[in-house]
């Protein structure tokens, strides 16, 4: 593992949020709309105005609408129409998850949206925290999906803290190949302790470099 945090990357949905996070010393960024409902897709315009006042890494979500993670054909298209707009536009990466009617990782689904994203940077995101089984689907994208290089994770449990165990056992076994992005009230107050527990160099927050106020 390695021996220092190497990215913080702030989970932001305004311009001035982005802008004040590179300032603070955020090296990477989420972007999305609506973090109230836990963060929806970007709109063109947020994003353009974003990468015309920033120089950091962004990665996009690629969220239809609020709720769970198990969409129809139609949301799933869009997902695909979305993730084909982004790559268009060069953005660094995109960050999605998808799953299944009986809660599981939609495997398939995911494989075949990754393929699409090449050669953007692909980060599964907190649906893999709402699964029956967080290690096991961890263990199936690392396994069956290499197209996925990173997943966004507390661990299944509400903070990175709680699941400081696991996001450790993930991160071991992920390595370089499928990076674990730690999440789940991470801040710039307890990060240094949680790089302690668990050990992965990259992690995630709303507050991540502190309020972006």
């Amino acid at each position: 593992m390695s021996s220092k945090i190497l990215v913080r990357e702030a989970c932001v949905e305004t311009v001035a949020e982005c802008v004040l996070a590179e300032r603070r010393g955020a090296n990477r960024l989420e972007l999305c709309s609506d973090l109230a409902n836990d963060g929806l897709t970007p709109s063109e315009e947020l994003l353009d105005a974003v990468m015309a006042q920033v120089d950091i890494q962004i990665k996009a979500m690629v969220r239809p609408c609020a709720g769970g993670f198990l969409y129809t054909k139609d949301e799933i298209k869009q997902m695909e129409e979305e993730i084909a707009f982004f790559k268009s536009k060069g953005v660094y990466g995109v960050v999605f998850g998808v799953t299944t009617a009986d809660n599981n990782l939609d495997i398939p689904v995911i494989k075949r949206l990754a393929e699409l994203a090449k050669p953007m940077n692909v980060c599964v995101h907190k649906a893999i925290d709402s699964v029956n089984d967080t290690w096991a689907d961890f263990q199936r994208l690392y396994h069956e999906v290499p197209e996925v290089d990173a997943v966004l994770t507390s661990g299944g449990e509400p903070t990175a803290k709680d699941g400081a165990a696991l996001l450790r056992k993930m991160t071991e076994l992920g390595g370089e190949k499928l990076k674990v992005v730690v999440a789940g009230k991470v801040t710039n107050d307890n990060i240094d302790e949680l790089f302690e527990l668990i050990g992965s160099p990259e992690y995630h927050g709303k507050k991540i470099v502190g309020p972006l106020v």
